[in-house]
C-alpha cells in the first residue's frame, strides 16, 4: 500500500508490505517503511515489534511512535487484520492463475573457470514471479559454485530465471535442479543425465524436427492429390 508525496523537489514514500511464504501464513510479517528521497529513514517490522530509525531524524520518530500504545497495538494487529485478511481473499485467485514453469537442463561450455564442467538450469514462462531454484548433489543442497539471475520479466506477464552450477564431475554422482513455485504442490526435481552429450541431444532434436516436417509435407501432398482426383471426370473409351 504505497503512498507518495512530492513537494519542492523532495520525495516522501510510505509502504505497508506483507511478506510470507507458507500457505498457512504462519510466517507472516507486516513491514511498514517510510522513505525520504528514496532512503528508508524509519521502519516497523512485526518480528521486531517496534519502529527502528536509520537516520538521526528517523531515530527520533521511532522513539516517539514506540511510546504510542494505540499505534503499536494497531501495528501488531495488522499482521492479522491487514496481512492475513487480505492474503486469504486474494491468494486463491492468484494461485488459480499460476502457470507452471518449463524447466530445461543443459551443459554449458566455459572458457575460464575453476572447474571443468558447468550446468545450466533454466525455468521459462512461469507465473507468478516468485520462484526458488537450487541445486542438489547426491541428495545434498549445493551452496557454493552457484550463480543465478533474478526473475526476468518476458514482457508478456511471464517470467524466466537461470541458475548455473560449476563443478568437477565424479563417477556415479547424482546432480539435480530443484524448482519450487506456486504452481507446484511440491518441489519438482529435475535430474541431470550425463549419458547423453549436448551434441547428441541436438542431433536428436534436429532429427525429430525433420521427421515431423516430413510427415506434414506428406500429409499435405496426399490431401492435394485427393482433391485434384475428385475434380476429374472419367470418360469411358
Amino acid at each position: 500500500m504505497p503512498r507518495t508525496t512530492r513537494a519542492g523537489g523532495f520525495y516522501y514514500y510510505y509502504t505497508s508490505d506483507c511478506i510470507y511464504s507458507t500457505k498457512d501464513y504462519s510466517d507472516m510479517v507486516y513491514l511498514q517503511s517510510q522513505s525520504f528521497n528514496k532512503d528508508v529513514f524509519v521502519q516497523y517490522n512485526s518480528t521486531v515489534g517496534k519502529y527502528v530509525g536509520f537516520t538521526e531524524q528517523g531515530v527520533k520518530w521511532a522513539e516517539y511512535w514506540n511510546k504510542d500504545e494505540a499505534l503499536m497495538q494497531g501495528n501488531k494487529a495488522a499482521v492479522d487484520t491487514f496481512c492475513r485478511h487480505n492474503a486469504q481473499i486474494y491468494d486463491p485467485s492468484i494461485i488459480d492463475k499460476s502457470v507452471k514453469p518449463k524447466v530445461m537442463l543443459s551443459s554449458v561450455k566455459q572458457d575460464n573457470g575453476r572447474h571443468p564442467a558447468m550446468l545450466l538450469c533454466s525455468a521459462y514462462n512461469f507465473y507468478p514471479e516468485k520462484i526458488k531454484v537450487y541445486w542438489m548433489r547426491d541428495g545434498k543442497v549445493v551452496t557454493s559454485e552457484v550463480s543465478s539471475t533474478m526473475e526476468l520479466a518476458d514482457g508478456d506477464w511471464y517470467y524466466q530465471i537461470h541458475s548455473e552450477l560449476e563443478y568437477t564431475p565424479k563417477s556415479g554422482e547424482k546432480i539435480s535442479c530443484v524448482v519450487e513455485h506456486a504452481s507446484f504442490t511440491q518441489p519438482m526435481i529435475y535430474d541431470w543425465d550425463p549419458s547423453i552429450s549436448e551434441s547428441d541431444r541436438n542431433k536428436i532434436a534436429i532429427g525429430a524436427s525433420g521427421l515431423v516436417l516430413g510427415i506434414i509435407i506428406a500429409a499435405a501432398g496426399l490431401i492435394y492429390y485427393k482433391k485434384k482426383s475428385a475434380g476429374r471426370i472419367l470418360v469411358p473409351n
